[in-house]
C-alpha cells in the first residue's frame, strides 16, 4: 500500500486494537469496564476512520482485505458477549 495515510491510520487502528485487547483481558476489567469500554469506542473509531478513507482512496481501492487484525476484533465481540 502506497498511500501514507492509509499506513498511519491502520498503526492507529492497529494501536487501539492493542489496547483494547489489553483493556478487556486486564484482571481490574470485572470491576470497572468503564477504561475497556472506552478504549473500545477508541478503537471502533479508527477503524471507521481508515475504511472511510479507504473508500476514498485510489492505492486501497485496489485491495479488498480487512485492516489487519480484523479478524481479533470478531473474536473479542464473541469474547464478550
Amino acid at each position: 500500500m502506497n498511500c501514507l495515510i492509509c499506513r498511519e491510520l491502520e498503526r492507529a487502528y492497529e494501536a487501539a486494537l492493542r489496547e483494547c485487547i489489553e483493556a478487556r483481558s486486564s484482571a481490574w476489567f470485572s470491576v470497572s469496564s468503564d477504561v475497556a469500554a472506552s478504549r473500545n469506542v477508541d478503537m471502533e473509531r479508527t477503524r471507521f476512520e481508515l475504511e472511510e478513507h479507504r473508500l476514498v482512496c485510489d492505492s486501497a481501492s485496489r485491495m479488498d482485505a480487512l485492516p489487519a487484525g480484523a479478524e481479533q476484533v470478531y473474536e473479542l465481540k464473541k469474547l464478550v458477549a
